[in-house]
């Protein structure tokens, strides 16, 4: 009988430790709008590269002449730096373009990253090498 409610007490915890990874886990498409695209030049404040993805923060001005941060979120770790993008490369202060999908909640400045673009033209992508935007 022991065995049985210890048995039973394991599969519990387990379960719920998979439900766990799962919902910590989304998919671009259940956050981001991608038939929104949304492109922003700003200067980075933060680079978070961390699974499960990535992270680049940056202060865009608005039209009114207003500080805006905007958030986007892109690949894992591992698969940017397998598309060129490295630690440390690009600092706190550069300016950057940043194309992507508009977070589904439009009130949010947010989005999903498809390319970061550096001052001198350089991509740096989601997915994979850019194609006639002179990536590394």
């Amino acid at each position: 009988m022991a065995h049985t409610a210890r048995t039973v007490l394991i599969g519990c915890f387990v379960s719920l430790g998979a439900l766990a990874m799962a919902s910590a886990h989304h998919s671009f498409a259940a956050a981001f709008d991608m038939s929104s695209e949304v492109t922003v030049k700003g200067t980075i404040v933060q680079v978070r590269l961390e699974n499960p993805h990535s992270w680049f923060f940056l202060d865009v001005k608005g039209a009114d002449g207003k500080t805006e941060r905007w958030a986007f979120e892109a690949g894992t770790p591992s698969g940017m730096i397998r598309n060129g993008f490295k630690p440390g490369l690009i600092k706190k202060g550069t300016e950057v373009t940043i194309k992507g999908f508009h977070a589904r909640d439009a009130s949010q400045n947010m989005g999903m990253l498809r390319q970061l673009v550096t001052a001198d033209g350089t991509v740096y992508g989601l997915f994979g090498s850019q194609q006639g935007a002179g990536g590394r």
